[in-house]
């Protein structure tokens, strides 16, 4: 049963949660770690944990894909991205963690700018997707909806494994004046290859999502520490609610096609381990990480976590952050860790909670009660 609050005499609106609002409560049965499985498989392809590389600059290039691929995870690389604008990204890098200021800098967001108003080029995107590929990993790459039917046919002839389409908020209908929309039902049905679309932030828009064919709805916005999106657009979903009302969204699309399973994959605002068990508690079959995996070592960042949001043209909804490195990737994903912020050994942090709580699998854990504890 859903209760709404009233605002006023003429609005009314439902009470969400955020994931620092809700806990996992154990059960009666408790596992050895080493007995659970973090494994996580979409179409084809199977990983050895639910983690996906959020296809942001300062997380994914075509080394730290590769890198996070070889630990068992999934890096997605931003199609639109540095990489795919100069054939040496590496100093507009590091002129973009040299730049001085606060995080609140107009000066670094005009620079970003700037930066970003390189051309996309259609052979660096072949030849990026073209390098994770001779790695011998899954190949994932990210277009917004804007670009995805300029570049796509490039994208599937460079033989990406698995399409994502990413965006602040992605619908199944985009209604527009001056161009023709993406068709995404005829899009997804004549392509070859999964695709991974979002985000959508409720039932409605993720139902009307899985029914376009997406293998997997991002749940989210991205960027979670990153992003100004509230403040510029007053636009917020608290990601445990939304991933729960994405799952109910999964469960009814299943009867609804007779069976057919679309993974749910929470993007955004989990910069913890707790985040992340949170996040599969309520219904989550994976999470895209883009602040925790800039906190490795290996990340382009240099320290610094930005996203699209931040360089956007006419309105920019992010900023350049600061991130403490705490380890390489191997260590952000497996420990050993240093700290006890949950910043590190993310997947010991995730197996130890399923065994606290009793639950072998990640389908099992989905199942865990949990507790509201609002801040």
């Amino acid at each position: 049963m859903t209760y709404e609050i009233e605002i006023g005499r003429g609005k009314r609106g439902r009470r969400a949660y955020s994931l620092d609002e809700i806990s996992i409560v154990p059960a009666r049965r408790t596992r050895d770690p080493q007995d659970v499985s973090v494994k996580w498989q979409i179409d084809a392809y199977q990983f050895e944990v639910p983690v996906i590389g959020a296809p942001m600059d300062s997380v994914m290039s075509p080394e730290t894909a590769i890198a996070l691929g070889k630990l068992g995870g999934l890096g997605v690389l931003d199609l639109e991205g540095l990489w795919t604008r100069y054939e040496d990204p590496q100093p507009v890098l590091n002129e973009i963690a040299a730049l001085e200021g606060s995080v609140v800098n107009p000066e670094t967001t005009l620079r970003l700018q700037q930066i970003y108003n390189a051309p996309i080029q259609a052979e660096l995107i072949t030849a990026r997707l073209a390098q994770i590929r001779a790695a011998g990993v899954t190949v994932a790459g990210s277009l917004t909806p804007q670009r995805t039917q300029e570049f796509y046919k490039t994208v599937v002839a460079a033989g990406v494994d698995i399409f994502v389409i990413r965006g602040t908020t992605v619908s199944a209908e985009h209604v527009s004046k001056t161009t023709e929309p993406l068709n995404l039902k005829q899009f997804i049905y004549e392509l070859d290859v999964p695709v991974i679309v979002g985000g959508a932030a409720g039932y409605t828009s993720a139902l009307h999502l899985m029914r376009t064919g997406a293998a997997g709805v991002l749940v989210g916005f991205g960027g979670g520490a990153s992003t100004t999106t509230s403040r510029a657009l007053g636009i917020r979903s608290p990601m445990a609610s939304a991933i729960s009302d994405v799952a109910a969204a999964r469960r009814d699309y299943m009867d609804e096609s007779g069976g057919r399973y679309v993974h749910v994959i929470a993007d955004g605002g989990m910069g913890s381990s707790g985040d992340i068990v949170k996040a599969i508690a309520m219904g989550a079959d994976a999470v895209m990480l883009g602040a925790a995996l800039s906190r490795a070592s290996e990340a382009p960042g240099q320290g610094w976590h930005w996203g699209a949001e931040a360089h956007h043209h006419e309105l920019p909804r992010g900023h350049r952050v600061k991130m403490d490195t705490v380890g390489t990737l191997e260590e952000v994903l497996y420990g050993p860790a240093h700290r006890a912020d949950g910043s590190a050994n993310l997947i010991g942090a995730l197996r130890r909670s399923m065994a606290t709580t009793g639950y072998s699998d990640l389908k099992e854990f989905q199942r865990i009660d949990v507790i509201v504890n609002p801040a």
